[in-house]
């Protein structure tokens, strides 16, 4: 019978330890107490992860989030989707252009053309926080992850590095530990990602974190509510960030429940 009991309690302590952060990184307070401007502020006439997005995000005093791919060059440049299509109009993906090439795509039919990282952090230059999102494909996650962390070293503002691939949130820990790291996730069932059902179970419950041990766990916020939610954040005190806030109801919510809010289509 003791046996029977054990087992349950042994298995739910697993879990528990799988699902642990690291909590109190103090950078964490200065990202706090911000309005996050997904993929910078945009609407019709700025395109998303466009330069006049992110203007327009740091003159109206929001941080941003914004999205980095690799470059077949190393050099990094900033667009959410490695197709180019959705958002250029073009065939072919962001991993295959070289930095001379960026300024031949205009985005959502504008003048405004791809931006490279390193254009948004001068042009931020530590004016507002900033959720920088690794967007690793094709097995790339370390090289463009090292690539992000180089090209930060002496970027003067405040900022946190985040992906939906624990690889990078892994190798960040390994390699540079001093960076705020969060994990991106969400439920994989509710959104019908195609990926196997083992894998999906594993990403939402977030039972790498014992691996990766994020600062910070970023969940769409529809999705929040789950197990694993309640113990990252309620047990192991791991800050979360909500993506993405359509509205201002949502993001009252969010800022009742203590998520750090990123919003898009309206002003908070």
């Amino acid at each position: 019978m003791i046996v029977f009991l054990l087992i349950p309690a042994g298995l739910c302590l697993l879990y528990l330890l799988a699902v642990m952060g690291r909590r109190n990184h103090p950078g964490l307070s200065r990202l706090r107490g911000w309005n996050y401007a997904h993929r910078g502020l945009h609407d019709d006439t700025r395109p998303e992860n466009s330069m006049a997005a992110f203007r327009a995000a740091l003159e109206n005093g929001y941080g941003m989030e914004l999205d980095v791919h690799l470059l077949s060059d190393g050099n990094l440049a900033v667009m959410h989707d490695s197709a180019l299509k959705r958002t250029t109009g073009a065939e072919g993906t962001i991993e295959n252009l070289v930095t001379g090439q960026l300024t031949d795509y205009r985005l959502g039919g504008t003048d405004e053309t791809i931006p490279q990282f390193r254009e948004v952090l001068e042009l931020v230059n530590g004016k507002v926080p900033l959720i920088i999102e690794l967007k690793a494909t094709g097995g790339n996650y370390a090289a463009l992850t090292e690539a992000v962390c180089k090209m930060l070293e002496t970027y003067p503002g405040d900022y946190c590095l985040e992906s939906f691939d624990p690889l990078c949130i892994f190798w960040l820990r390994r390699h540079r530990p001093d960076i705020i790291r969060g994990q991106l996730t969400e439920d994989y069932f509710q959104s019908n990602a195609p990926m196997p059902g083992i894998l999906k179970w594993v990403l939402k419950n977030q039972v790498l974190n014992f691996l990766t041990l994020p600062d910070f766990v970023a969940y769409r916020f529809e999705h929040r509510q789950t197990v694993s939610n309640t113990l990252v954040r309620k047990v192991w005190g791991v800050q979360g960030v909500a993506w993405t806030l359509r509205s201002k109801s949502d993001y009252d919510t969010a800022v009742q429940e203590g998520w750090i809010p990123i919003f898009e289509n309206f002003r908070p």
